[in-house]
C-alpha cells in the first residue's frame, strides 16, 4: 500500500489548491475521528487524503474511464457525472495504491452513502463534509455530534442533503435514501 507522503506529493501536483487542501483536511479529520471510535488512525487517514482524487477530472475524462474500466453507471450517475467521482476513486486507490476493499468502499461511498457502509465509509463520508475547510451554518453542530454519535452525524447530514436536492429540483440516489432509512430504524 502507497504511503501518506507519496500520495500527498502526488495530489498535491494533481489536484487544484484548494482541492488539495479539503483533502489534507479530511484526512486530518478522519484521523481524529478514527482515534475516537477506535480503528485505525492511519487507514482512515490515508482513505479520507485519497478520497476525491478523481474529483477534478472532466467529465468526458470521467465517462471513458468508467467504460475502459468497466465501472457501472447508474442512471443519476448519468445525468449527475460529477457522482462518478467516488466509483473511479476507489478503482484509482485499489488498482495504484494496494487500497483494501474497506477503503475502496469508504472512498466509493463517500458522496451518496449505502446502507452497509462500515465504520471507516462512514468516518470518511462525515469527515468530508465537516472537515477544518467547511464553513456553512450548522457545521459547528455536525462536528460536536460526530465526536459522540456517528450515525447521528450521517442522518442529519442526509436530511440536510436530501431536503437541499428536492428543493433545487434534483435527482436524489436512491442509496442516500435507504441510508437514511436504515439510520432511522435502528
Amino acid at each position: 500500500m502507497e504511503s501518506i507522503e507519496n500520495i500527498q506529493k502526488e495530489l498535491k501536483e494533481k489536484l487544484s489548491e484548494k482541492r488539495y487542501k479539503h483533502s489534507l483536511g479530511v484526512m486530518k479529520k478522519a484521523g481524529e475521528l478514527a482515534k475516537i471510535y477506535k480503528i485505525d488512525t492511519y487507514i482512515a487517514e490515508l482513505t479520507g487524503l485519497a478520497h476525491d482524487i478523481a474529483k477534478e477530472m472532466t467529465n468526458d475524462e470521467k465517462l471513458e474511464y468508467a467504460q475502459k474500466h468497466n465501472i457501472q453507471v447508474d442512471e443519476i450517475e448519468k445525468s449527475n457525472i460529477g457522482l462518478l467521482h467516488a466509483k473511479i476513486g476507489a478503482d484509482i486507490a485499489k488498482n495504484k495504491y494496494g487500497f483494501t476493499e474497506e477503503m475502496q468502499n469508504a472512498i466509493k461511498y463517500h458522496t451518496v452513502t449505502n446502507p452497509d457502509m462500515d465504520l471507516l465509509a462512514k468516518i470518511i463520508f462525515v469527515s468530508d463534509k465537516i472537515e477544518e475547510n467547511r464553513e456553512y451554518e450548522g457545521v459547528q453542530e455536525l462536528r460536536k455530534l460526530a465526536k459522540s454519535n456517528i450515525d447521528a452525524c450521517i442522518l442529519e447530514i442526509l436530511n440536510y442533503t436530501i431536503k437541499e436536492n428536492i428543493d433545487k429540483g434534483k435527482l436524489v440516489h436512491p442509496n442516500s435514501i435507504l441510508t437514511r432509512n436504515k439510520l432511522l430504524i435502528h
